[in-house]
């Protein structure tokens, strides 16, 4: 058992309308790394929030090395040793990756500014996860995969003592998160304090010593990994047990096709081609940087087609932007719900609604009463938790805003619904909701393209899956003989 390095006990966090908080606690020892659990919304951020001072707590204690303290802004914190690795992305997209790296701690030589020493030392804390990024790169241009991997970059730049990673694998394909687990290791090696927050369960179980599991603000379990399993850890969370992870339904309707897509083509996507019926889930595996999320982008209309041709129900049709594409009968939900998915700063009816304002619009004003009338359909049907409906959708979890985008796809009534990482950052209780979601919308013959980096959600819920790399199906397979061995040998 390491040296306890930091010690949150009986923390307290009101929000108007909310206990965030309630005598949360964790303890932190050197050389270990601790797992932060917990459904959305169960106190994990805000929590850290409180630790890095970005909050006030309202009342409670935290022991940093023997010594109490609170920080007034996350510089402190990082000044005192504790760095974190936030799951919302914390980059300057027009700034370069050296740049974004020492953002606040350039390093500087004769009175100014020690380019090439920031750029050498960028390259090696990039080599050491094993990512070949030139650091003079912007970061605009960069994969969401890629982004990350330049915050564990900038994280692993400061000499920490306590390192939070928040969510830091949520994105990455499975050669990256072997390669972020051997820089875990090392940092254990090296006496540093961990904290792991992370809805992919088993990772708990590979890389994790202990526990610490929060339920509505409360400190449930503070347990030793080894004294856990599986659904003993999912039932601290949610409070319930957990049955049929992958719900999964026969499709009971026709089969027509409503979308076809044949030989594809443009500077992501190489001649793509396939069929998607209605009441299908067709799933699309491949690891990052394969054209997943470009491919429903290009048929989304956000990005241009060089060749090719899409049908909707038979018929060809121009899609050149988002709009056409809502026009036509197809929405795409991204995979970046906080930065092209919602409108963070606006209410949940607010986001719901701006997919179909038509709906709700009588004589060029909103008719108020039907929106309010058609968005509390949508909170009850997909089980949106929000203390109302002019919440902002900023204050909610991960599981509820993917709720509300799933909400506000629904509203533009597509034939075709592309559903990219819907599962990405949220817990396993939300996740299972979200898998009963897509089971519903299938039966009620939504055509539904899922693309998903977990293997077993695209096992688990597609009927048929594509498999991609470098922007090219490698293959396809029926449901019944599909396997994960099968995929990866595809793939590579």
């Amino acid at each position: 058992m390491g040296e306890v390095i930091l010690e949150m006990k009986g923390i307290v966090k009101s929000f108007p309308g909310v206990l965030a908080l309630n005598g949360a606690g964790l303890h932190v020892r050197r050389g270990e790394v601790t797992a932060l659990l917990g459904e959305n919304g169960a106190g994990k951020s805000t929590l850290m929030k409180i630790l890095t001072g970005v909050y006030k707590k309202d009342s409670g204690q935290i022991l940093y090395e023997g010594n109490e303290v609170e920080f007034s802004n996350s510089r402190q914190a990082s000044e005192a040793g504790i760095a974190i690795i936030h799951q919302e992305l914390n980059l300057i997209p027009h700034l370069r990756i050296y740049e974004n790296v020492f953002l606040g701690r350039e390093l500087t030589k004769s009175g100014g500014l020690d380019i090439k020493a920031m750029v050498e030392r960028t390259r090696e804390l990039l080599g050491r996860i094993n990512v070949q990024l030139d650091p003079t790169r912007e970061v605009k241009g960069l994969s969401i995969a890629m982004q990350q991997m330049v915050e564990i970059a900038k994280a692993l730049s400061l000499n920490a003592k306590v390192i939070v990673m928040d969510e830091p694998t949520d994105t990455l394909p499975e050669e990256e998160v072997n390669s972020l687990f051997g820089i875990v290791e090392e940092l254990k090696k090296q006496e540093k304090g961990i904290v792991y927050i992370t809805h992919r369960l088993g990772e708990v179980f590979r890389i994790c010593d202990r526990a610490t599991v929060l339920r509505d603000g409360e400190l449930v379990a503070e347990l030793p990994v080894g004294e856990l399993d599986y659904d003993g850890l999912v039932r601290m969370m949610v409070g319930r047990q957990l049955t049929e992870q992958f719900p999964y339904t026969e499709s009971r309707v026709d089969g027509e096709v409503v979308l076809r897509v044949s030989h594809l083509s443009n500077e992501f996507v190489h001649d793509v081609s396939f069929d998607l019926k209605r009441g299908q889930v067709l799933g699309i595996s491949g690891l990052a940087g394969a054209g997943r999320t470009e491919l429903a982008k290009t048929i989304y209309g956000a990005l241009p087609v060089d060749s090719g041709s899409v049908e909707v129900l038979g018929k060809r049709v121009s899609i050149t932007s988002p709009t056409a594409a809502i026009r036509h009968g197809i929405f795409y939900v991204s995979e970046d719900r906080k930065g092209d998915g919602l409108v963070l700063s606006l209410d949940v009816k607010s986001n719901i609604t701006l997919s179909g304002l038509r709906k709700i619009t009588r004589h060029g004003s909103l008719d108020l009463r039907a929106e309010n009338l058609i968005c509390t359909a949508y909170k009850a049907d997909l089980q949106i938790r929000t203390p109302s409906l002019t919440q902002l959708v900023r204050n909610l979890s991960g599981g509820n805003q993917q709720k509300i985008a799933l909400a506000k796809g629904l509203m533009s009534d597509p034939q075709v619904l592309i559903l990219d990482e819907p599962t990405r950052g949220i817990d396993v209780g939300a996740k299972k909701e979200i898998y009963t979601l897509i089971n519903a919308l299938k039966e009620s013959g939504k055509a539904i393209l899922l693309i998903s980096s977990e293997m077993p959600e695209i096992l688990g819920l597609s009927d048929h899956i594509l498999v991609m790399h470098e922007g090219r199906v490698r293959g396809q397979f029926a449901r019944g003989d599909a396997t994960q061995e099968k995929i990866m040998a595809t793939i590579v």
